[in-house]
């Protein structure tokens, strides 16, 4: 960036301090939420304008034309599962957080063929439901590349991919298991809020970012605090962190700040005779990450975005060679738009590939191998037991959500933690491919990143309204 800029841009930081609420809600307000937003990112070599141009102008709008294809929108959850630890019966009886499961008649045959029910597609008809069930989890094979197919289902069948995943994923065969339309279920502002909501986010924070709980996390509503340095030791202790254990942290805090971006910007706000209207609430982003209503720590939330971002950016890139492989194909049944779904797949992967200043992922557990290798399976459990903690979420749309997202942030580390086998596709003939991903961790990877993009992409947004606001004060 040039020295002019940057300088024009920490000269609003500056500008006239102001008294009383409504002031804050206006004046300088954009100042406020993004003037720390700009510049390198911290364990990185790449800077927020740069995500922000190539994300809003490159990537986004073949991200959204990609997610909002049959292959894509349909997703299959179990939002019935127990909470594994604390007993939780206070499910969200709000209208806006019910979710619509799909009927079987809904779902293309293509993808459906993976349950024990009678395949309608008459290219697949002489083939049993074992083998659909195994093209499912492959994500799936078209019909068209018998060869190829049966090879993928070979190698899928002797594939067991536990040990590589980072998240927990839901059983197939439960009888809860349904299908969901995620664009019929869109993620917006449900009304669910309040100590319900906050007792999950506590319990990802304080037990599972590798945080003692003599460290007191800034902006805890569930703690009570004395004092104007209360987040003072807790960035003093987390800087002291190793790369590995800062960065999870980042993640998590990346994510969070996604959702409530997502939340502000699809607020309820009117609900008449005509139907609800949803839209940008100026005043709830701010109460997120203005620095002054949050004490300086909105603007750290934003850049954890960012963060976020470039992983899984990065893990799009590197997933490259899987995807170009003949036999991986976005099975639906209908063999046009498969073809044309692979194509545009394909397309997106290689504009993420030309990001110029991806992530560094081989900064990460670089030591000691053996203290090394203990960490990095430390990261694995302590995002698995997150990816539990969505089961405890009581509003059913931001449950589906929640799982998908940790779902796909999950399956973006398992890819760039498998760089060895995906440098080693595509494999000879007959041989055991030693990287595979299913259609769930697909259509949770692409919906997940989705979701990141979408956040970025809101970011201009309200960076617009918060500057027009501030104009006609």
């Amino acid at each position: 960036m040039a020295g002019g800029t940057r300088t024009a841009k920490l000269s609003l930081c500056l500008i006239v301090l102001v008294t009383g609420f409504d002031r804050a809600l206006s004046s300088s307000a954009a100042q406020r939420c993004f003037c720390q937003v700009t510049g390198s990112l911290e364990d990185c070599a790449c800077d927020v304008e740069t995500i922000d141009s190539f994300n809003n102008k490159q990537l986004f709008p073949k991200l959204q034309k990609l997610i909002a294809t049959d292959y894509f929108r349909f997703y299959k959850v179990n939002l019935n599962k127990p909470c594994p630890f604390w007993t939780d019966n206070s499910h969200c009886g709000l209208r806006d957080c019910a979710v619509k499961p799909c009927t079987p008649n809904e779902v293309p045959d293509g993808i459906r063929a993976s349950s024990n029910k009678p395949v309608h597609d008459p290219l697949e008809a002489s083939e049993d439901s074992e083998e659909c069930e195994k093209a499912e989890q492959l994500g799936a094979v078209n019909s068209s590349l018998s060869e190829d197919r049966q090879k993928a289902l070979q190698d899928w069948n002797r594939y067991d991919d536990e040990e590589d995943r980072f998240c927990m994923v839901d059983d197939e065969e439960s009888p809860d298991i349904e299908y969901v339309d995620l664009l019929l279920n869109p993620e917006r502002f449900t009304g669910y809020k309040g100590p319900e909501a906050w007792q999950i986010w506590n319990s990802i924070y304080e037990e599972n970012c590798f945080k003692p709980y003599t460290v007191s996390r800034p902006l805890n509503p569930l703690v009570t605090y004395s004092g104007e340095n209360e987040g003072r030791g807790f960035y003093n202790w987390l800087e002291g962190l190793c790369v590995e254990k800062r960065a999870f942290y980042r993640l998590v805090s990346g994510l969070h700040s996604s959702i409530n971006i997502h939340l502000s910007a699809r607020y309820l706000l009117e609900d008449s005779w005509s139907g609800p209207k949803w839209g940008h609430n100026i005043s709830e982003f701010q109460q997120r990450f203005d620095e002054k209503l949050t004490k300086g720590e909105g603007p750290k939330r934003l850049r954890n975005l960012y963060f976020l971002y470039l992983i899984e950016l990065r893990a799009l890139a590197k997933v490259l060679p899987f995807f170009q492989l003949p036999s991986v194909q976005l099975y639906t049944g209908q063999p046009e738009q498969d073809q044309q779904n692979k194509e545009l797949l394909l397309e997106l992967l290689q504009v993420a590939k030309s990001f110029p200043l991806h992530f560094d992922e081989t900064s990460l557990f670089a030591g000691n191998k053996k203290e090394a290798a203990k960490l990095k399976e430390d990261f694995k459990l302590t995002f698995k037991n997150i990816s539990r903690i969505m089961d405890c979420v009581g509003c059913f749309k931001c449950r589906l959500w929640g799982k998908l997202q940790t779902q796909g942030l999950g399956t973006a580390l398992k890819i760039l933690f498998s760089e060895r086998q995906i440098a080693s596709l595509p494999r000879p003939q007959g041989e055991l491919l030693p990287f595979q991903l299913s259609r769930q961790e697909i259509v949770a990877l692409f919906n997940a990143f989705g979701r990141i993009s979408t956040s970025v992409r809101e970011l201009e947004n309200f960076r617009s309204l918060l500057s027009k606001l501030h104009d006609e004060m």
